[in-house]
């Protein structure tokens, strides 16, 4: 009896885990300039960057990174306190074009791919996301450091003045 409630624990413990990353999906539909448009004028109201998520529902590491960033408070404060957060579906039904035109590119780094954005729409950064990966997760040092490195504050000159 206790292994079966184990079992049924683990089973549900999965299952919630597996949910809380699929609140993050890519839409094929999506018009992806609108939605970046949309962003960086919410951005510009809120003193924010905007934080572009480049990939698809086909990407296991897309996956794993929304699982990992939603399932660490520490990341998920950030993000919501600094960034305005948009996703770009990338997949063979629509590789967004003008999107990845105007985004520079950055499907050049594989997926997922993550832009920054200012809050006028320019292109900060863009960050091959194999650099913030350790084995076969994520390292969340090194996505602080990148996440707190492009921040609006992080690049104001009179910080380090």
């Amino acid at each position: 009896m206790k292994l079966f409630k184990t079992s049924i624990t683990v089973f549900f413990l999965l299952i919630v885990s597996n949910v809380f990353a699929q609140n993050e999906v890519y839409n094929p539909e999506a018009d992806a300039m609108k939605d970046i448009q949309t962003a960086i004028k919410e951005a510009s109201k809120t003193n924010k960057h905007v934080f572009v998520k480049v990939g698809g529902n086909w990407c296991s590491w897309c996956k794993l990174y929304a699982k990992f960033s939603h399932n660490d408070a520490e990341i998920s404060k950030i993000m919501e306190d600094e960034y305005e957060t948009v996703l770009v579906n990338w997949s063979k039904e629509n590789k967004n074009k003008k999107a990845m035109e105007y985004l520079g590119y950055p499907n050049r780094f594989g997926y997922p791919v993550f832009v920054i954005l200012d809050g006028s729409g320019k292109v900060l950064h863009i960050q091959n996301s194999a650099y913030l990966e350790s084995g076969k997760g994520y390292d969340k040092n090194k996505v602080l450091m990148f996440l707190k490195g492009w921040t609006v504050k992080a690049l104001d000159p009179a910080n380090y003045n």
